[in-house]
């Protein structure tokens, strides 16, 4: 008797691992991108984060939010199947910001497992420099 139901328990278990749902994964090559030090006077930064789908189903990328307005990330809006990569572009304007370090998120909800990812972009702003700016008065 307890070795029928060691045997029924056993036929479940492997039941249940061979119908487990197969998910997507999204895998970045950096998470992190850092411009650098930038003027003002050429406050469009972008950067290009490449990932694969390294999981087992289709990856489908819902939707993004980035952490202000002053960052727009570009997207795939089809999916990308299992082996398959792609790019997501995250441009930062900081077109009348205060010089300063910049450190910016932008969040990926995906249909994988984790549902949602973080990417980050960095960098300084830096004055216009003294010789380009204009006196006033000439």
């Amino acid at each position: 008797m307890k070795l029928r139901a060691f045997i029924m328990l056993v036929a479940l278990l492997f039941g249940l691992s061979v119908s487990a749902k197969k998910y997507p994964e999204i895998k970045f090559e950096k998470t992190t991108i850092d411009f650098g030090t930038f003027s003002m006077d050429e406050p469009i930064q972008k950067a290009v984060f490449r990932f694969t789908n390294v999981g087992k189903a289709k990856l489908v990328i819902n939707y993004v939010h980035a952490s202000c307005g002053c960052t727009v990330a570009e997207y795939p809006k089809d999916y990308i199947a299992p082996g398959a990569s792609g790019e997501i572009t995250v441009t930062y304007n900081g077109f009348g910001k205060i010089p300063g370090k910049v450190k910016k998120n932008v969040q990926i909800f995906t249909n994988s497992k984790s549902q949602m990812t973080r990417i980050f972009v960095v960098g300084e702003m830096t004055d216009v420099p003294a010789s380009k700016k204009t006196k006033s008065g000439e």
